[in-house]
């Protein structure tokens, strides 16, 4: 059963289920952002995706730190009232990515994301996943602004 998303999240990025790969904020702050994510065990993906011994994309866990870094910009652009209530974060370069675990079925992701830098239109970003407190993926990644 999928659990209700978070209206936190829903006010500040355009995702929607199926494609939301977060749960729940736990922390936000001026540079930081702790999200949360539970891996149903009958995540359709998993059907296809080494079936017999299921792993979550990679690309699927970045997207997770996107997303959480989309909130915490989407937060920002709240508080600046020249950026308009349209104005969403979209992501313009991944600088890097590290897998270093995998992540199964029934994971608890625990999604971070935070500001590196800003420059004018343009945020650069780092973040990881770590399930059971290990790192399984970090990645470096650049925004823009776009008016939505």
């Amino acid at each position: 059963m999928d659990t209700p998303a978070d209206p936190f999240i829903l006010e500040r990025i355009p995702h929607r289920p199926p494609f939301l790969w977060l749960d729940r904020v736990v922390e936000v702050g001026e540079a930081a952002i702790r999200a949360e994510k539970t891996l149903p065990q009958d995540l359709d993906v998993f059907r296809g995706h080494y079936p017999d011994y299921p792993l979550m994309p990679g690309v699927l866990l970045c997207e997770a730190v996107f997303q959480a870094g989309a909130v915490l910009l989407g937060e920002l652009l709240r508080q600046e009232p020249e950026a308009g209530g349209g104005a969403v974060p979209v992501l313009t370069r991944i600088l890097g990515a590290r897998f270093k675990r995998e992540v199964r079925p029934g994971d608890r992701l625990e999604i971070r994301a935070a500001l590196v830098e800003r420059m004018g239109p343009a945020w650069m970003m780092k973040g990881s996943v770590r399930v059971g407190g290990k790192v399984a993926v970090q990645v470096e990644f650049a925004c823009a602004r776009r008016e939505g």
